[in-house]
């Protein structure tokens, strides 16, 4: 119980516990801004699913867009519950998320078309698996970040070739907004570790999960 409201899924158990303040507005929701600030990403993904079947883009497309909102509503459970297994079931779909994005990026130069989609699939199986028995907290971080990282030179390829003004001028949107979200989330961490360093559950949760 926190503030006087009571927990409906019971004691935290994920590794990750974010800086919001628990069951505030509702004994169903934990972290509510958390879960609710998912409901953007879910109607743009629809927007963008729609487009792609209107304009008859490849199915890696729509694809994509489904699991954007697959990642979402993952992301809502988990916020809203802060337990293991809805953890998961927002982790697991931000790695494979990235490995469908790698796909997309690199696919339409790779010789052997169907050995890309056979190992991301097997990689992505194997890495389920392994989630749901091991709990990752720092190794799971660096590993998405790799993951991240293995996508910018295809993306920066797409950038320096296309002679598309609208597309150069989405990409220079998104990297605005990628070092804006950093900036916060960088500004977000150091008044959470000032936060925690003096509270009584430090021993547990350190700041904005990074446990």
């Amino acid at each position: 119980m926190e503030d006087g409201i009571s927990s409906f899924w019971g004691p935290v158990t994920s590794t990750t516990e974010w800086c919001e303040k628990n069951y505030i507005y509702s004994s169903y929701i934990a972290e509510f801004y958390n879960t609710i600030s998912n409901i953007p990403c879910i109607l743009l993904a629809l927007i963008g699913l729609i487009n792609a079947l209107r304009q008859r883009f490849e199915k890696r497309f729509s694809v994509l867009h489904i699991s954007n909102m697959i990642l979402a509503i993952g992301s809502m459970l988990f916020h809203a519950t802060l337990q293991q297994v809805q953890q998961q079931s927002d982790e697991t779909p931000m790695v494979w998320e990235m490995l469908l994005y790698i796909y997309i990026l690199y696919s339409p130069d790779w010789h052997y078309r169907s050995t890309m989609p056979t190992f991301l699939f097997l990689y992505g199986a194997l890495f389920a698996v392994a989630h749901s028995q091991i709990r990752f907290s720092i190794g799971f971080k660096v590993h998405y970040a790799i993951l991240c990282f293995l996508c910018i030179p295809r993306m920066y390829k797409y950038y320096i070739h296309t002679q598309d003004v609208s597309a150069k001028r989405i990409a220079k949107l998104y990297a605005a907004t990628l070092f804006l979200g950093s900036v916060c989330v960088g500004c977000l961490i150091v008044y959470s570790a000032r936060k925690y360093r003096t509270g009584p559950s430090i021993h547990r949760v350190m700041p904005c999960g990074m446990s």
